[in-house]
C-alpha cells in the first residue's frame, strides 16, 4: 500500500512539473518576436463570435429564468420591488461570471484540445518542430491569449442579456416599465460587484485556454487519444473555473472587510 501510494505522488508530481514546463513555455513563446497577430485574430474570432450565439441564448435564459423563480418569494415578503436589484447583483457576481465560463469550458477547451490532439495524432506538430517553425507560439499561445481575453467580453454580453431576460420575466405577470427596471437594476450595483466579477473571468478564460492546449499537445498517438485529450480537457477546465471561482470569492469576501 505505501509503494502504491508513493507511485501515485510520483505520477502526480510528473504531472505537475509538465504542466509547469508548458506553462513555462507559453511564457517564453508570448514575448518571443514573430508573434502569430493573423493566427490570434482568428482565434479570437473562432472563440467569441462563433461562441456568442450560445452565451447570448444562456444569459437571457439565467435572467428570465432567475427572475421567475425568486418572484414568488419575495412577494411572499412583500419584498418584490427589489427584485430587479437581486437579479443584477446575483447575475454580475456570480451566475453569469461561472456559468458562461463552464459553457466554454464545455464548447472551447474540448474544441482546442481535439485539434491539437488531432494534429499530434498526424504528426503535424512534429512536422512544424522538423521545419523550423514554433508550434507553441503559432498553436498554444495564440488560444490561451484568444480565450483570456474573449471570454470577459462575452460574460460582459451574458450579463447584459441577463438583465434583458430578468426584465422580460418581470414583465409576464407585472407591468415595469424598462427605464423604471434598469434604473433600479444599475442603482443597485457598485463597482465592487463588477470589478472582481470582471477580473477573474480573466482567469477563467486563460485556465480554459491552457487546460485545453496542454491537454491536446501533450495527447497520445492514437487515435482514442483525441477524443480522450478532448473529454480530460473539458473535466479540467470546468473544475479549474469552480477551484477559482471559490478561490475568488474568498479573496473578494478578505478584501471587502478591509
Amino acid at each position: 500500500m505505501p509503494a502504491k501510494f508513493i507511485s501515485f505522488l510520483k505520477d502526480q508530481g510528473e504531472k505537475v512539473g509538465d504542466q509547469v514546463h508548458f506553462l513555462g513555455s507559453f511564457f517564453r513563446n508570448t514575448f518571443k518576436k514573430g508573434f502569430e497577430w493573423n493566427e490570434l485574430i482568428r482565434e479570437c474570432y473562432l472563440i467569441g463570435y462563433k461562441s456568442l450565439p450560445l452565451v447570448a441564448i444562456t444569459g437571457f435564459i439565467l435572467g428570465f429564468v432567475f427572475t421567475l423563480q425568486s418572484e414568488p418569494t419575495l412577494k411572499a415578503f412583500g419584498a418584490e420591488n427589489y427584485l430587479p436589484a437581486m437579479v443584477s447583483v446575483s447575475l454580475i457576481r456570480e451566475i453569469a461570471p461561472v456559468i458562461v465560463a463552464l459553457i466554454c469550458a464545455g464548447k472551447i477547451a474540448s474544441s482546442i484540445g481535439a485539434e491539437l490532439g488531432s494534429m499530434k495524432v498526424t504528426e503535424q506538430i512534429d512536422a512544424m518542430e522538423v521545419s523550423g517553425s514554433n508550434p507553441i507560439q503559432y498553436l498554444v499561445v495564440t488560444r490561451i491569449l484568444a480565450c483570456t481575453f474573449m471570454i470577459p467580453l462575452l460574460t460582459i454580453i451574458a450579463d447584459a442579456l441577463g438583465l434583458l431576460g430578468g426584465f422580460t420575466g418581470i414583465n409576464i405577470s407585472n407591468k415595469v416599465s424598462a427605464v423604471l427596471y434598469f434604473n433600479k437594476a444599475i442603482a443597485a450595483l457598485d463597482f465592487t460587484d463588477f470589478i472582481p466579477a470582471f477580473i477573474k473571468t480573466f482567469f477563467f478564460g486563460f485556465a480554459i485556454g491552457f487546460v485545453g492546449c496542454y491537454k491536446g499537445y501533450n495527447s497520445g498517438r492514437g487515435t482514442a487519444s483525441v477524443g480522450m485529450a478532448a473529454n480530460s480537457a473539458v473535466v479540467n477546465a470546468s473544475l479549474w473555473v469552480i477551484v477559482l471561482d471559490a478561490v475568488a470569492v474568498q479573496l473578494t469576501s478578505v478584501l471587502a472587510y478591509h
